[in-house]
């Protein structure tokens, strides 16, 4: 079966929560500029909560790796979530202070309208930048059909374009995570966001991996069904007004288990 993972608790009746609900895994959010952040002392205390056999996961953004190290050696978490731009030296270090289990999140956003699902694609070319518009005008002004032929052929050719660098950005994107040497890997769509994971580059990815971005409850069991990832991972989808929801965790975890897999 899909596993779970309830990410950003702060709060006791979070916890409290998740023992009744009894997710894989609960998360915390180490990164200050998070609006979910929890500092040591409090992920401490909501620890000493948690009910045995439920993993908890510190989320990081680019934390010194001792500081990560300190919190999985003293038990407070059990896995480290690297959520910013840690590379493969970074992995290697943090090996070296702990043995404890590293997730490391890769980033695969929406694609712009009109393309694909991938990531956000990098910079058009110049020279259609500033094409389009002076093709527009002329079909504008002129009227004709062979102008408004090439004003939509200039249009087409960046929707091209922005595709094959969707595609193009995706594809490093996945090769790197494939190559990971974290213990587990997760996608996500952003940090915390809760913006929809452009899942359909994803399929038939075969190293498995937690699935974030833009889920909830009356989503999850399609995304299952989908990809059939080896765990799903919800922050803001159960929340109202920018905290937990205890009813919203309760529809996300039965969702995931009415699915059976």
């Amino acid at each position: 079966m899909t596993k779970i993972k309830l990410c950003g608790l702060s709060r006791t009746q979070d916890i409290e929560a998740a023992n009744a609900l009894r997710p894989d895994y609960i998360g915390f959010v180490f990164a200050p500029k998070s609006k979910r952040y929890v500092t040591p002392e409090k992920a401490r205390d909501l620890r000493a909560l948690l009910a045995p056999g439920i993993q908890a996961v510190g989320v990081f953004v680019n934390a010194d790796p001792e500081n990560v190290a300190r919190l999985l050696n003293a038990g407070i978490i059990d896995i480290a979530q690297l959520h910013g731009t840690e590379d493969e030296a970074y992995i290697a270090r943090l090996r070296k202070l702990t043995n404890r289990p590293i997730i490391q999140a890769f980033r695969l956003s929406i694609a712009p309208a009109g393309s694909p699902a991938g990531t956000t694609p990098l910079n058009a070319d110049p020279n259609f930048a500033l094409a389009l518009p002076a093709a527009q005008k002329i079909a504008d002004s002129a009227n004709n059909q062979a102008a408004q032929a090439l004003a939509a052929a200039v249009a087409d050719a960046m929707a091209a374009q922005a595709r094959v660098m969707a595609d193009l950005a995706a594809a490093q994107v996945l090769a790197a995570a494939a190559a990971s040497s974290a213990d587990f890997i997760l996608f996500d769509s952003g940090a915390g966001s809760g913006e929809l994971l452009a899942r359909n580059v994803l399929k038939g990815f075969s190293r498995p991996y937690f699935l974030a971005g833009g889920l909830a409850p009356d989503n999850v069991a399609e995304a299952i069904s989908d990809l059939h990832p080896f765990a799903v991972d919800v922050s803001s989808g159960v929340e109202t007004d920018g905290v937990k929801d205890v009813v919203k965790m309760r529809e996300f975890c039965e969702a995931v288990r009415a699915f059976g897999e």
